[in-house]
């Protein structure tokens, strides 16, 4: 199972599609040009079923195989939404909408998954039933939980899902996994300090909230370095911090922070969330003030199942030779964790070689990854569901 001659005689029609997509990017759940396309699609390859608006903007398409005696059902997923970042790649396809571009290679994940289900529709070398699924809104919207609520792997009798993800750094068409932790958990929080304002000259006659956040802010590193196991990955970030003051002698009355909490263990989770609100009411309550925290629970650990993870490495091997089985984790989070939490699966990397990194204004998805990507999404149905 190497990289299938027929996509070879499809890159460039997938390529037309994925820098179609790429020239109008949408956000989140406003994927509607997109998912559209996606249908239409589908339906002109000869999917069994093509059903719209599922997690309210997402696609669901079924291929069923040349037999479904084995009676498994397969799962592919890729996600179809941009960012609100203003393009700066030059290319001939980029963004025809101002602060919009597809700075995350969803684009590619799409065109790629697009490329597998016209290959099955053609071919339907399998014995069960494949689900290709087009996911909105990933990128902070939760889309992949929106389509677990709205019953993706009941309604399709889902077994098993696999996703993937293009890395930069990684050679073009290689492939990266592990099991277990792939991808952190993301967790937001703020903290409102309250206390009262004052003249700058007369800090005694005030209970000076800049300074309390200050110390504050400094303090919750602690919540890393000493209540987390140190072999154990956890990241806190203040991202901002805002008083209400707007001049340099007036000491201000609250002061607000934002910030995020990573992990790729699940109990820190619920650790963290405990040691802020400590630090931070501690903290206030030193001084004379008060501190509000607001606690938003985001993507969980995306966690690669074990046997999966193997099913997904033997596949890309056959893809493309040698594969990165112990591929180190990383701290970004992922909405794929969602479907992983509902059934086992696995998330692979593949390789999208030296090029600006996910979210940045330069970076542009490598067409030369397609038919790895694609070989991928479609070995993974035949070799899990082989014929005969």
């Amino acid at each position: 199972m190497p990289v299938k001659n027929r996509y070879a005689e499809l890159h460039a029609e997938i390529t037309g599609w994925r820098r179609d997509f790429h020239a109008h990017p949408e956000l989140m759940y406003e994927v509607h040009r997109t998912a559209a396309r996606v249908a239409e699609l589908l339906r002109g390859f000869g999917c069994d079923d093509v059903v719209e608006g599922v997690g309210r903007t997402g696609v669901v398409g079924v291929i069923r195989g040349k037999s479904q005696a084995s009676g498994k059902v397969i799962g592919l997923r890729a996600d179809m939404d941009a960012l609100p970042i203003h393009e700066a790649t030059g290319v001939a396809y980029a963004s025809e909408t101002p602060g919009m571009m597809h700075a995350c290679g969803h684009d590619g994940h799409t065109a790629m998954l697009l490329g597998a289900a016209k290959y099955l529709c053609e071919t339907r070398r399998f014995d069960g039933t494949a689900i290709v699924v087009f996911q909105p809104a990933e990128e902070g919207g939760a889309g992949g939980k929106a389509m677990v609520d709205d019953g993706l792997m009941e309604r399709w009798g889902i077994q098993e899902i696999y996703g993937m993800h293009n890395m930069p750094g990684l050679p073009v068409g290689q492939f990266a996994i592990r099991p277990g932790a792939l991808l952190a958990s993301a967790d937001e929080f703020e903290i409102v300090v309250t206390g009262k304002g004052g003249h700058a000259a007369m800090p005694h006659r005030a209970v000076d909230t800049t300074l309390v956040a200050a110390q504050i802010l400094v303090t919750l590193q602690s919540v890393v370095a000493r209540s987390v196991d140190p072999i154990k990955r956890v990241v806190l970030t203040v991202g901002t911090f805002e008083t209400d003051s707007v001049a340099s002698n007036v000491i201000a009355h609250s002061v607000k922070m934002k910030g995020t909490v990573r992990t790729l263990d699940g109990e820190y989770r619920s650790v963290a969330e405990a040691r802020i609100r400590e630090v931070a009411a501690g903290v206030a309550a030193a001084y004379g003030a008060q501190a509000e925290v607001t606690w938003e629970e985001g993507y969980p650990v995306t966690v690669n199942s074990p046997d999966e993870t193997v099913y997904a490495a033997q596949v890309a091997r056959m893809v493309a030779g040698d594969v990165d089985e112990n591929v180190d984790p990383i701290m970004p989070a992922e909405d794929f964790s969602y479907m992983l939490e509902a059934r086992p699966g696995a998330y692979i990397f593949v390789g999208n070689g030296d090029t600006a990194m996910c979210h940045h204004p330069e970076y542009n998805f490598d067409d030369e990854a397609i038919p790895a990507g694609a070989s991928w999404y479609s070995g993974m149905v035949e070799a899990r569901m082989p014929l005969g």
